[in-house]
């Protein structure tokens, strides 16, 4: 899975949901590129991952072709917005949609989330639920972007006590400026 976690963010087709093997998707044709993968997760492409090399040397035919299933989806949203690019922050992680905490969020994360979403810059950080209180769980880690990330899943993350008393009172808000062509 953590193979299939590189090549889902690499696509950007949201997180891993599956790795099937053995021609799950039926048997590739032409050059096996590589065999016995070993990503660590933080690899930006597939080709930095480890691995034994290329093909039938190694006794690996398309019989053995490896699979990915992405959740297929961006992995931040804004919500609850008078249009697209302005709403309460939502980010996706473990199969799940959590709302973040305004105690942390700053300008760096606000142009993370607005590129990742193709919403320009941004434009306006509101906290204090300023969209709406979420329904969904509330994300109990800080964000940590340094502002140059394409997307949220590339961004370090840290546990935070005061994040322990954020609630969906606490829910942040971004306003970007807009579609970018």
């Amino acid at each position: 899975m953590v193979d299939a976690a590189v090549v889902c963010r690499v696509l950007r087709c949201g997180e891993a949901v599956n790795a099937p093997q053995n021609a799950h998707f039926g048997p590739g044709s032409g050059p096996i590129w590589m065999v016995y993968v070993e990503c660590r997760g933080s690899e930006s492409i597939l080709k930095n991952c480890g691995s034994f090399g290329r093909g039938e040397p190694y006794g690996c035919g398309h019989g053995l072709d490896a699979g990915v299933t992405c959740s297929g989806h961006r992995m931040s949203r804004l919500t609850a917005g008078p249009h697209r690019c302005s709403g309460r922050v939502e980010v996706f992680h473990g199969g799940s949609w959590f709302t973040v905490c305004d105690a942390d969020f700053d300008q760096q994360d606000a142009e993370v989330v607005c590129r990742e979403l193709g919403c320009g810059i941004p434009v306006e950080v509101r906290g204090s639920a300023a969209f709406g209180r979420g329904e969904v769980q509330v994300w109990t880690e800080e964000l940590q972007c340094r502002g140059n990330e394409s997307e949220i899943t590339f961004c370090p993350t840290s546990s935070s006590l005061k994040h322990s008393n954020c609630s969906h009172y606490n829910d942040v808000g971004l306003i970007c400026s807009g579609e970018v062509s």
